[in-house]
């Protein structure tokens, strides 16, 4: 059993770093959910939450966790999002036996025994060439997304809602004036 994992929301000022591990089941290349699933960054908005109900009715086991800006300032936004990643297999069951992340940077994931390293490899564009990685990149983009809409309600002055924390000169124009709300991340440049 193979997880695929990724993360949504490294280049964001703003709000937490999501990250999904997804374990797909082997026949998922013949069904029509197989032959949709792609990079979220490929697909447009509808696509991907039309996608995510049918990755989870669809998947042996899918997980998903965030990160706070606080711990990204912390730890930086690359050990932020493997943090992530453990966070979401070691909701996994049943664990995997093995773990493809996109990307190119890894550190050892003990399963849930304590006790073993479960084997990793990594993929540089990896949401783009395995299912399960796609499939993680979308519930980790949706559920990113959903959670800075409900942001933006409390915090409706940066337009969240629209921006999703990324560096847009809105957003820029935004924190000039009202200064950082207490989720944004202080170590990224912020001016």
């Amino acid at each position: 059993m193979e997880a695929g994992c990724d993360e949504a929301g490294r280049g964001p000022l703003a709000g937490p770093v999501f990250a999904a591990a997804v374990i797909l089941p082997p026949t998922i290349g013949y069904t029509k959910l197989g032959h949709m699933l792609n990079d979220s960054k490929q697909l447009n908005e509808m696509e991907r939450y039309y996608l995510r109900p049918l990755i989870e009715r669809t998947a042996i086991a899918y997980a998903v966790a965030a990160v706070s800006a606080q711990e990204i300032d912390e730890y930086n936004i690359l050990n932020a999002s493997i943090l992530g990643m453990h966070r979401a297999l070691k909701q996994l069951k049943p664990q995997p036996e093995h773990i493809i992340v996109d990307g190119n940077r890894w550190k050892a994931y003990i399963g849930e025994d304590g006790i073993f390293e479960i084997p990793a490899q990594t993929f540089v564009k990896g949401d783009g060439l395995f299912m399960s990685i796609a499939a993680a990149s979308i519930l980790a983009k949706t559920y990113r997304d959903d959670y800075m809409v409900r942001l933006d309600r409390e915090y409706p002055q940066y337009h969240w809602k629209d921006n999703k924390g990324y560096p847009t000169k809105d957003h820029y124009a935004m924190l000039k004036q009202y200064g950082p709300s207490p989720y944004h991340r202080m170590t990224f440049r912020l001016e």
